[in-house]
């Protein structure tokens, strides 16, 4: 257990003699249920261990923490890589049908902001100078980071001639990364539960010289132990689904600054692309949708 699970703990048993009734309630629910509580809303806490939701706020301060989102927030770090899929439908079965499309929009919002809160602008623009400087460009996604590292991928091959796409295939990933080496960058992107293969990656790319950059949710996350940049980008989850809103629009700010960078290379690379498009009818053109009309 990290420092700060063990400081959480450690805050609620060496504040449980002080506590009132009603904050030991709390207190023996959420090291019981954990898992359940990190999810549960201050009024939704309190109705569930039968107390106020001004206890369970005055617990929250009893125990340091500026506010009740701050103690949520430390028990999400403390559960986010160890919770299983089943443990994640469970976690909101109690979400009405009808406060689905609102809840999720929400969170992806509060997603977004949060990344924009915490991002560091410096270490983006340092990341954005080593896609320029690099010999060879690796874009590594597993599991459900797969589609993120197909989409950064796609749209920088239009921009390099250098870049290639690591996942899941015929191959085994550290053999895709074995002419990896100095002058090299990988990109690697993960999040809870992080995937044990991209850390591996990420470790075997920096013994071989390559400059590494982890595209990840949190400073706790494995990967940042062999990165040399650390990108975050909020991703907490909602029920079983991997909430990649904000993941996905950290990486469209990073196509964005490279591309400014690029510009001259990217309008003739375009500019080709349009007559081989139009040639060879790749996207619907006028005259195709009038006669799709007509049909």
């Amino acid at each position: 257990m990290d420092n700060d699970n063990r400081d959480l703990i450690y805050r609620i048993e060496s504040s449980f003699k002080r506590m009132s009734k009603g904050q030991k309630l709390i207190a023996e629910y959420i090291l019981n249920n954990y898992d359940k509580a990190a999810f549960m809303t201050a009024s939704r806490l309190g109705e569930v261990v039968g107390v106020s939701e001004s206890t369970v706020v005055r617990f929250a301060n009893a125990l340091n923490y500026d506010g009740y989102p701050k103690l949520q927030k430390a028990l999400q770090e403390m559960i986010r890589n160890k919770l299983t899929t089943v443990q994640r439908i469970e976690m909101t079965s109690e979400l009405e049908q009808s406060m689905v499309l609102k809840s999720v929009l929400k969170a992806d919002m509060q997603n977004i902001r949060q990344t924009i809160e915490e991002i560091n602008n410096d270490s983006f623009n340092d990341v954005v100078d080593k896609f320029l400087q690099a010999q060879h460009i690796y874009i590594l996604g597993l599991r459900s980071a797969s589609p993120l590292a197909q989409f950064m991928g796609y749209y920088l091959n239009f921009m390099f001639d250098n870049v290639k796409i690591v996942t899941s295939g015929v191959n085994d990933i550290l053999e895709q990364l074995f002419h990896i080496g100095k002058g090299d960058l990988l990109v690697a992107i993960s999040f809870p539960r992080y995937a044990s293969r991209a850390v591996e990656a990420m470790k075997f790319s920096k013994e071989q010289g390559a400059h590494t950059v982890a595209i990840t949710d949190s400073m706790l996350s494995p990967l940042t132990a062999y990165a040399d940049h650390s990108l975050l980008a909020r991703s907490d989850m909602v029920s079983f689904v991997d909430s990649l809103v904000a993941p996905l629009s950290l990486i469209n700010a990073l196509i964005v600054a490279i591309g400014q960078s690029r510009k001259d290379q990217i309008s003739k690379s375009f500019q080709k692309l349009e007559n081989i498009w139009e040639e060879y009818q790749v996207y619907v053109g006028k005259n195709k949708a009038k006669h799709s009309d007509k049909d």
